[in-house]
């Protein structure tokens, strides 16, 4: 085999892999989807086994399909790394810069952030990953992820972009008027809690709170169980219940008279939400670019809020 047919297909099977669609492969390889499928084929009969298992509605990797982006990505990550590192001799930052952030940093951070971004440095595209599960960023998949600082593995380089949180439990007034103030947490048992269950460990959130230096936590109890922040916001405003969230994602509907916050006295505070990318990467003109930007956007965002207050 010619040493350059070795290649041939390797770049549609990582687009198929990574979006399990080969429409969206497509749309990524700027090509039909009759092109990357035809791709395939050849590429799964020159190695000699199904990559992967084709459905009217599903794509999904065979054990061999899974065997093989294993032994890719870390390579085509290197080949990535390469290519950027030769980019950055342009004076201008460009290409794709691949994010993977959490449905709360996209209402509090990206949707205000990126159209100035977008503006400001228009040969950099964004493709974001909204998704609240852990990510490694070691399999070259996304260039940059935003996580609460707790979360953040010790070995990233982390940049902050919001101040830090405080925990907060609210209701709208007139669940407040029928069913009364919880004045300690231990009132929690005699109230409808809107509980929230972590979208990957699938556990339940226990509701934090602190005495004195000590931090407890306690289980709520409730009828409504959501995997979403926003829905149990939503569900409180409604009188549905008491919710647990951070201060930032309530604001608007605390100024509104939508909700009011209970147990303040009682109520920790959270690291906020920050940027982090493996150290190696901090040289990319399009990820330095970004995070310059959203330096930029905190301190602006912070100077808006204190002339408000």
């Amino acid at each position: 085999m010619a040493r350059a047919d070795q290649f041939t297909g390797v770049a549609e099977f990582l687009a198929v892999a990574r979006h399990a669609s080969f429409r969206a492969a497509a749309a990524q390889l700027e090509v039909t989807p009759s092109a990357v499928s035809q791709a395939i084929r050849v590429f799964e009969t020159k190695i000699g086994v199904p990559l992967f298992q084709r459905t009217t509605r599903s794509v999904a990797l065979t054990d061999a399909g899974r065997l093989l982006l294993s032994e890719l990505q870390p390579a085509a990550a290197n080949i990535e790394e390469a290519l950027d590192n030769v980019a950055a001799l342009r004076s201008r930052p460009a290409g794709d810069l691949r994010l993977t952030v959490p449905r709360v940093a996209m209402e509090l951070v990206l949707w205000d952030l990126v159209p100035g971004f977008r503006k400001a440095y228009p040969d950099v595209t964004l493709s974001i990953d909204v998704n609240d599960t852990q990510v490694d960023l070691g399999t070259g998949q996304f260039d940059a992820g935003v996580r609460m600082g707790r979360h953040i593995e010790r070995d990233m380089v982390a940049v902050r972009l919001t101040p830090d949180f405080r925990c907060v439990v609210v209701a709208a007034p007139r669940y407040l008027r029928a069913h009364g103030r919880p004045s300690a947490p231990k009132d929690l048992a005699a109230h409808e809690c809107i509980r929230y269950r972590h979208p990957t460990a699938g556990s339940v959130y226990r509701w934090e709170f602190i005495r004195g230096s000590r931090m407890y936590s306690v289980e709520p109890r409730g009828g409504l169980t959501v995997n979403d922040y926003r829905s149990a916001v939503e569900l409180a405003c409604a009188g549905s219940g008491l919710a647990y969230s951070l201060d930032l994602v309530v604001q608007a509907a605390l100024a509104r008279g939508r909700l009011e916050s209970v147990l303040d006295a009682y109520l920790p505070q959270r690291p906020g939400l920050f940027a982090y990318f493996p150290a190696k990467s901090q040289g990319q003109p399009k990820l330095r670019a970004f995070i310059d930007f959203a330096k930029a956007w905190l301190i602006q965002s912070s100077e808006a809020s204190a002339r408000r207050r």
